[in-house]
């Protein structure tokens, strides 16, 4: 669509009409030279003299050039634009973080998978969280893997599919195998340090205890709470197995209360997959949405268009005179001529290039008679001949 960023810019299309009807037109008053003889040669050739001038005429294409010239002019200044389609940009309102427990009790197959198999924990835990993520269309994922280190295994992001298959590479042991809670904590905070958005959510899944993190857990929930990330913790190990095996859930709950989050108990797939049903619905989709409309300067086709009429015109002109000066010089090297038939006045160069040297006032004819150019002699000598043989009859 076209549009005009300068619309009144067009209102300036009258001011030439204005200016030639309110301003008096420009006239130059220059020196002329005075012959005493300029009546007996305009009479002699029976001529009438008048006021003389110097016109300078326009011609056609200066009176269609002009007028086009000046509208392309007010054009560019106008600026026109050509507005493209509207594109929708899509913002992510809020920053989901996944955190993902790959110590060694990850191995025990106590899960059961879609097709009734029986499978370590951390495939079900891969393929709950992966229809999890496939659900999260308007947030920017990033993913956490932990051990006895932990570290990230995908920034936040858009892209959720690479996200998808980051989540498939992860191996169980691949952080070490201890359980570092407090650590993974610390990751998602660092994650986020530079985040403009405003809601931050971490999901943190393990199953089994802290034992390894150089941050304890309750400390990196109180700077995780100072920072604005809220955590739900789910836990599916077993609460009454021994030492590193034992999943603790009142930490993790302790956790999730002091961040503003919940905490959930995942006993089998379909617990798990109720568990991320319900981080669904209590955190929904959250996105902002504009519309942004490109747009594409186009002033400088009619300002280029403009010059380039201009500057043709005044080359077109410059060359016609060019190849018109020679002609003039040829015609003024064959002398001075006077022909009866035409009854042409002499010229101010013709005068020149017979070197005639003429006196200033009418005062001095009688002393410079001498100085009169012969042809004109003979032309008030014939002129006087013919009034006398009139005034005889």
């Amino acid at each position: 669509m076209l549009a005009f960023d300068f619309p009144w810019a067009f209102a300036a299309l009258p001011l030439p009409l204005l200016v030639w009807w309110l301003l008096p037109p420009h006239r130059e008053v220059s020196r002329a030279v005075r012959i005493p003889f300029f009546e007996e040669a305009a009479h002699a050739a029976g001529l009438t003299p008048a006021p003389g001038a110097v016109v300078i005429k326009s011609n056609w294409a200066q009176k269609i050039l002009t007028p086009f010239a000046w509208g392309l002019l007010v054009t560019a200044a106008a600026n026109p634009q050509w507005i493209e389609p509207p594109i929708e940009r899509v913002e992510s309102a809020r920053d989901l973080m996944l955190a993902i427990d790959l110590s060694q009790s990850m191995e025990a197959r106590d899960f059961v998978d879609a097709g009734g198999h029986r499978v370590d924990r951390l495939t079900a835990v891969k393929q709950v969280v992966g229809e999890f993520i496939s659900r999260r269309k308007g947030d920017r994922i990033g993913l956490i893997v932990f051990g006895q280190a932990a570290f990230p295994q995908a920034p936040l992001t858009m892209d959720h599919e690479s996200v998808r298959l980051l989540l498939d590479e992860v191996r169980i042991g691949m952080a070490g195998p201890q359980t570092s809670i407090g650590d993974a904590i610390g990751v998602a905070i660092k994650m986020t340090e530079h985040s403009k958005t405003k809601e931050r959510l971490l999901v943190l899944l393990t199953d089994g205890n802290d034992t390894a993190s150089k941050l304890p857990p309750h400390k990196a929930a109180e700077i995780a709470k100072q920072r604005g990330i809220t955590i739900h913790t789910i836990g599916i190990g077993d609460p009454r197995a021994q030492g590193e095996q034992r999943v603790d859930l009142s930490a993790l709950k302790r956790i999730a209360e002091a961040t503003g989050g919940r905490s959930f108990r995942g006993e089998d797939r379909h617990g798990l997959e109720g568990i991320y049903h319900t981080i669904d619905d209590t955190t929904p989709e959250k996105v902002t949405r504009s519309i942004y409309r490109p747009k594409r300067a186009l002033y400088y086709y009619p300002l280029g268009t403009a010059i380039l009429l201009v500057l043709g015109y005044h080359l077109v002109m410059m060359f016609l005179t060019w190849v018109q000066i020679p002609n003039n010089k040829h015609q003024a090297s064959t002398g001075i001529e006077i022909s009866n038939s035409k009854h042409e006045v002499p010229t101010r160069r013709q005068i020149a290039n017979h070197k005639t040297q003429a006196p200033m006032w009418r005062g001095q004819v009688s002393n410079h008679k001498q100085q009169t150019p012969t042809w004109l002699k003979s032309q008030i000598t014939k002129h006087k001949h013919q009034h006398d043989g009139k005034a005889g009859l």
